[in-house]
């Protein structure tokens, strides 16, 4: 059956940038409702790009969770700020996110380089719950004077708060068009990538200094069953031995843990019951080896 698309229907690529930490993944959550990007108190958790969708009767915004912009270091964080410029060049409407909490404002980001094509940009002040009322519109100010901004809203997305504004302003300045996906869609991804940003989500939680940022995750077996759980190997990925034994754990405690709570997470997003193996293997120097980062699907 054929879907009638009203006339003044608007559809558009909607690109989230910022620091690390500044709340992109969780205002992406908030906006959909739905927990699609993972979530860590530490900076730089976000490594790909996450799409989603958000579909109303006369509009579609197409959303897109981009990694921390950083000065990379080495080749995956080159990676990672390939994502970024993409996702910006590929977008209608840039967001651009600041942590109202930062100790320095206002913050970095070269956006003639970023933005050469001088798209529409947003600036969202972020996480106005935990700054004194009364500094919210300096702070406005302050990002109007640096950047020429038009538009500034100030928001908490962790208590969605502005985020109603938000949704008007982007539909107001959304180019009409024809929707890109089925209006029930909320992301691209399959549930493999979910479903390894999940256990990738818990090592953040689990693990402190270097380890989570030396992990990554890969799906390597997912089988649907129709009669018991699904199973899905995952292996963790890291760069040297003495890593892996921390990944581990005394007895296997450690890594015991983060299964079973990535197993309970995974259970919750697919809506099913799941047998989760997780094994740990050393692929060494991976996040500086060009082939390597190609095999893990950087």
């Amino acid at each position: 059956m054929n879907i009638k698309i009203p006339e003044n229907y608007k559809s558009g690529y909607v690109s989230i940038i910022g620091l690390p930490n500044a709340g992109k993944s969780t205002l992406l959550n908030a906006l959909l409702d739905i927990k699609l990007s993972i979530i860590s108190a530490r900076p730089q958790t976000t490594r790909k790009k996450v799409l989603g969708i958000l579909s109303g009767e006369d509009y579609q915004v197409v959303f897109i969770d981009t990694p921390g912009i950083i000065s990379p270091k080495y080749k995956m964080q080159e990676k990672l700020m390939e994502y970024v410029d993409d996702a910006a060049q590929d977008a209608d409407i840039l967001l651009f996110i600041v942590d109202a909490s930062d100790k320095k404002h206002p913050v970095k980001v070269d956006f003639n380089a970023l933005n050469p094509k001088h798209k529409p940009i947003i600036c969202l002040i972020n996480k106005i719950d935990v700054i004194q009322k009364a500094d919210i519109l300096p702070l406005m100010s302050l990002y109007e004077k640096a950047y020429g901004f038009k538009t500034i809203i100030p928001i908490s997305a962790s208590l969605q708060d502005g985020l109603e504004e938000l949704r008007e302003e982007l539909v107001k300045r959304l180019p009409k068009g024809l929707p890109y996906y089925p209006p029930d869609l909320i992301t691209d991804q399959p549930e493999r990538f979910f479903v390894s940003e999940i256990i990738r989500e818990k090592i953040f939680q689990y693990y402190k200094d270097e380890i989570p940022y030396s992990t990554e995750v890969t799906i390597e077996e997912f089988k649907e069953r129709e009669r018991g759980k699904d199973y899905i190997y995952a292996v963790i990925y890291v760069e040297r031995m003495s890593q892996k034994s921390i990944i581990i754990g005394k007895q296997g405690a450690a890594l015991k843990a983060v299964s079973t709570a990535a197993r309970k997470d995974i259970e919750e997003f697919l809506g099913r019951k799941v047998y989760l193996e997780v094994k740990v293997k050393v692929l060494e120097k991976w996040r500086k080896n060009e082939l390597k980062l190609k095999r893990l699907g950087y």
